[in-house]
């Protein structure tokens, strides 16, 4: 849905990520993992404004993105013709009916996980990726690094500050982490006008509950459903994974049978 009913039109990702140095950041681990599987058909899952699932069809790749808001998906098929990448609309616990099977790597990048707050749901996915997967294909997914937020009490995270003309965007995270393994997330979008009076105005904020899942939760539920014991890095750099990393980046393999 899109409009007042879907909660991501009201946030323009694209204008608030800095698409172009990140793309390059991440190039090299998506091309080795991404490049490594059985065929170089893709799913990126969660695509959102379609900024990885271009570059990954400019790099060659068969490109068919996921994503449950129809505002961010509009955003994504702009510009884009030849039918790659193509994009469909759906529930990530649904991939299994979603799309066909066949694929030869998948990715989901940028904390998009977590917003399956219920364990059951994100067995599902995985369950369902898995059957869309050939054995030995490749699974990239990032998110932030949970077991620090927890262990650490955090309530924000670093500031991102874009200039917009002669205005500048603010998007400020906020967390409150909970003892039951959920986040409430307020991602705002603020206008700043330096000497302007209000200096500070609210372009967008909003409650987004989310499930904070582990390292070792979400190595369990690979497992579960059927990936080989996964390696674990603390950012796309591949850099070591320690309580402190900024994220949790997992790569799994489909292994040769899956759990129904």
């Amino acid at each position: 849905m899109s409009g007042p009913g879907d909660p991501y039109s009201r946030i323009d990702y694209r204008r608030l990520i800095a698409w172009p140095e990140r793309l390059r950041r991440e190039e090299p681990l998506l091309r080795e993992v991404l490049g490594s599987g059985p065929n170089g058909r893709i799913l990126d899952l969660g695509c959102g404004t379609g900024e990885h699932s271009r570059f990954l069809a400019s790099a060659g790749f068969e490109v068919t993105g996921v994503d449950s808001s129809a505002a961010m998906l509009a955003s994504a098929r702009e510009g884009v013709s030849g039918g790659n990448p193509r994009f469909v609309e759906g529930d990530l616990p649904e991939i299994g009916t979603l799309v066909g099977d066949g694929f030869g790597a998948a990715l989901c990048l940028g904390n998009t996980v977590p917003h399956l707050t219920e364990p059951p749901s994100l067995r599902r996915f995985l369950g369902g990726l898995a059957s869309r997967l050939l054995p030995g294909a490749p699974f990239l997914l990032q998110v932030l690094n949970y077991d620090r937020i927890f262990d650490k009490d955090e309530r924000a995270l670093p500031l991102n500050v874009r200039a917009d003309g002669e205005e500048r965007v603010v998007f400020l995270r906020l967390m409150d982490p909970r003892p039951d393994g959920t986040v409430v997330f307020n991602p705002t979008s603020l206008r700043w006008r330096p000497g302007e009076e209000p200096p500070v105005s609210v372009l967008a904020s909003r409650n987004v509950l989310l499930r904070g899942y582990r390292r070792d939760e979400l190595a369990a539920a690979l497992v579960g459903a059927g990936f080989a014991e996964p390696s674990v890095f603390g950012g796309m750099r591949r850099e070591a994974w320690s309580p402190d990393s900024p994220d949790t980046v997992v790569v799994a393999v489909r292994g040769p049978s899956t759990v129904d």
